[in-house]
């Protein structure tokens, strides 16, 4: 029996061996890093270690990386009270702090019509699709991109970037708020002061250690050229699934798209019925964002791009990762192709 694939990297990925080893040791700490003597200060050290390494693998350098418990509260730390404008295709931890009101295309681009009042991701989780920021932009949403695509958040003319740990192999439930230097936005949690005062509460130790390091490997996998094999690999996917299912949209093909992720709309077989044929075949795959799972509707994003309320509920999100290789993705295509042949057996 064949072992099982993992197609949902962008609901989280492996842990890094290198994450993994950085927790382990960051376990031994004893300090606090607020505290002022040698275990305080060895904490401390630890921690200012991997708030160097994730500016460093961001392009973040000399700006200010405020660790949270991951993307969702950076997000509410950023957006919180300031009345941003939004498109509906942003990540529901975005669009819950905006208005969505700016238009999006069908391939899924957005126009911003004033930047310093607006949110913009930067890659779409469930389609892919990457955006074009525009400079002055007051905050975007970097996690799906962070280690998949060459980010500098210093030259990206953003004040405030979001991105979580777990996206590209470190541990959930970390994350951080970059923001460019000295910009003022008033702390959500309040109390001790640290995180230079964004953020109160005794810092997630382990969690950062793993995030640091996870991020100073996946900027290393992506120098090497990792995601221009996993983009040639998804194109083989694609082609396979589009050849072998007459009738099949990929979302967002005629736009630039994360080099993992596929969405595909095959008609009269719905997505939710998609991912657990699927599972049941021995592959992972999701019919949205994972943050919507289990919650029976059309995917937003999709609606938004003008797709009808039928076709955005007949989608599935593929998305791969490195080790991911052409015999699996042909697998795949070839028990996902004969599945959906089945389900339109049975609706005829």
């Amino acid at each position: 029996m064949a072992a099982r694939l993992y197609l949902d990297w962008n609901a989280t990925t492996p842990l890094r061996a290198e994450a993994r080893a950085a927790m382990v040791a960051a376990m031994d700490l004893v300090g606090n890093p607020s505290s002022v003597h040698a275990e305080g200060r060895a904490a401390k050290a630890l921690m200012e270690r991997a708030r160097a390494q994730v500016a460093a693998a961001l392009g973040a350098e000399g700006a200010d990386v405020v660790f949270t418990s991951g993307a969702t509260e950076a997000a509410a730390l950023a957006c919180a009270g300031r009345g941003l404008a939004c498109a509906a295709v942003e990540h529901e931890a975005v669009a819950a702090w905006c208005d969505p009101v700016l238009p999006v295309d069908r391939a899924g681009r957005v126009a911003v019509a004033d930047p310093g009042r607006s949110a913009l991701q930067l890659a779409n989780s469930e389609t892919g699709v990457v955006q074009v920021l525009p400079e002055g932009l007051a905050v975007s949403d970097l996690t799906q991109a962070f280690g998949k695509l060459p980010v500098a958040f210093n030259w990206l003319g953003v004040t405030a970037g979001l991105v979580s740990a777990h996206k590209l192999g470190g541990p959930k439930g970390i994350g951080a708020l970059i923001l460019r230097q000295g910009t003022d936005l008033p702390a959500q949690l309040r109390g001790g002061g640290q995180e230079m005062g964004r953020r109160a509460g005794t810092e997630n130790l382990i969690g950062i250690a793993g995030f640091g390091a996870a991020a100073e490997s996946a900027a290393r996998d992506l120098a090497a050229g990792l995601w221009d094999e996993v983009a040639e690999i998804r194109n083989i996917l694609e082609s396979a699934l589009l050849a072998g299912a007459e009738g099949t949209i990929s979302v967002g093909k005629d736009a630039d798209r994360l080099p993992n992720t596929l969405n595909l709309i095959a008609p009269g077989w719905r997505g939710e019925t998609q991912v657990m044929a699927m599972d049941l075949a021995g592959f992972a795959v999701s019919a949205g964002s994972a943050c919507s799972s289990g919650k029976v509707r059309a995917s937003k994003v999709l609606r938004a791009m003008g797709f009808a309320e039928g076709e955005a509920a007949q989608a599935v999100r593929i998305s791969l990762g490195p080790g991911v290789t052409k015999d699996d993705v042909l697998r795949f295509a070839d028990a996902w192709t004969k599945a959906y042949a089945r389900a339109k057996a049975r609706a005829a």
